[in-house]
């Protein structure tokens, strides 16, 4: 029998967010909110240690006291067996640069690499909605003898020029051919023409390759330094590089609706959609998987409360109430509402998604609209109405979605 590989962890958190604004004017892209209770952090930090992979590195960068306050608060492990997960700030070890890209975030972090002494790498991104079991990758990866392995989802062949696209060798579907990135006449699957393999952004790296890539990367004229578009080119060109394909990927209590479900959240509309997903009658997304959970911390909340107000019955259907959630005779639909929100009597909540701390005056409705934490909507109020209204308040609204950012006054 061959011995266990070590497995080093490294979450790439940097993300600036800027698609995600105004819900990243105050944080990081990883720790901006999602399904009421968790950050997007915690997804990619549930699969990794759901895995048995528990010595992990977050790098992070851009306006990440949260992130940075989340984690360390949050995910805790016994130091006793060596484990950990911590936060890594850009630190400006080979020069005045912060990090220039994915790979040179690991570049710049290679120290990490070398006082672990690790086997293989695990690399993944913070800001995906998705439940996988790397240790199925990984073992894969071992098999293969490749160098680097990349996650992907298959997707319609129509949808290509929005991803990043593996065009696999047709007598070995498990090798890279080439990275594509979002072609307009793709070719499809050997086993399914009518699909594509997309990038999920997750790799699997033989640590000496690793090392050996990015610092190489370092030096060449003209790299963006991007995990996708240089490392893994790279490793394509001297055929050192395989792929995972997720519906391969089998995780515990998942079942036949959401076992492939993986969501990039990377837009307003993409990260309202995923939320609709979780509140939908038979959820896409199923967050009461309790053999592979979603682990987070939310504070010492009370229960959600439910009940009449004013004299009015309340009225809760399709939603998603988190800890210290008051309702108080008001009516919820196809909703998220994260701690400590209230909803008092003859409000109206309908496809929205208000986060920590929002409270709702009487009378008030709220329609298709994100509330980021603090907001106060005064009695009487609309959101999400009427949309010419929402601009003239200046309110951000795109795609028919409007958003309020953190704090955020409602003009009188």
């Amino acid at each position: 029998m061959s011995a266990r590989k070590k497995v080093l962890a490294i979450v790439l958190a940097g993300g600036e967010g800027k698609r995600l604004m105004p819900l990243t004017a105050d944080r990081a892209k990883p720790a901006v909110p999602f399904a009421g209770i968790y950050r997007l952090i915690d997804y990619a930090l549930s699969n990794v240690v759901n895995s048995g992979y528990l010595q992990i590195v977050v790098l992070t960068q851009y306006k990440s006291h949260s992130l940075d306050r989340h984690v360390t608060q949050t995910w805790r492990m016994s130091t006793m067996l060596g484990n950990y997960v911590t936060p890594v700030p850009a630190q400006q070890r080979v020069g005045k640069n912060w990090y220039l890209g994915s790979a040179d975030a690991i570049y710049q972090s290679l120290n990490l690499i070398k006082d672990e002494k690790p086997d293989i790498v695990v690399v993944v991104g913070a800001d995906h909605v998705y439940r996988m079991d790397f240790s199925q990758m990984v073992a894969q990866h071992v098999e293969s003898g490749a160098a680097a392995t990349v996650a992907a989802i298959r997707q319609p062949i129509g949808l290509a020029d929005q991803f990043g696209v593996i065009d696999v060798k047709p007598e070995s579907p498990r090798q890279i051919r080439e990275f594509l990135e979002k072609p307009k006449n793709p070719i499809g699957l050997p086993d399914s023409p009518g699909e594509v393999l997309a990038s999920m952004g997750n790799y699997v790296f033989d640590a000496d390759a690793l090392v050996e890539a990015v610092t190489r990367d370092a030096t060449t004229d003209g790299s963006k330094h991007d995990m996708g578009g240089d490392i893994i080119p790279a490793f394509v060109r001297r055929d050192l590089a395989g792929v995972y394909d997720f519906k391969d990927n089998d995780v515990a209590g998942s079942n036949d609706r959401d076992r492939d479900y993986w969501r990039d959240v990377g837009t307003l509309n993409s990260y309202y959609d995923a939320h609709m997903d979780v509140v939908s009658p038979l959820p896409v997304f199923n967050l009461y998987n309790f053999q592979w959970p979603i682990y987070t911390s939310y504070g010492p909340q009370p229960p959600a409360k439910v009940g009449a107000g004013a004299g009015t019955a309340a009225l809760v259907d399709d939603a998603v109430l988190s800890p210290g959630v008051v309702v108080s005779g008001a009516t919820v639909l196809r909703s998220v509402l994260s701690p400590a929100v209230y909803v008092a009597p003859g409000a109206t909540i309908d496809g929205a998604v208000l986060m920590s701390g929002v409270r709702v005056g009487a009378g008030a409705t709220i329609r298709n609209a994100i509330l980021d934490k603090n907001v106060v909507v005064p009695a009487g109020a609309r959101i999400g109405v009427d949309l010419d209204e929402d601009r003239a308040h200046g309110f951000l609204v795109e795609d028919g979605l409007t958003v309020l950012g953190k704090d955020q006054h409602f003009p009188t």
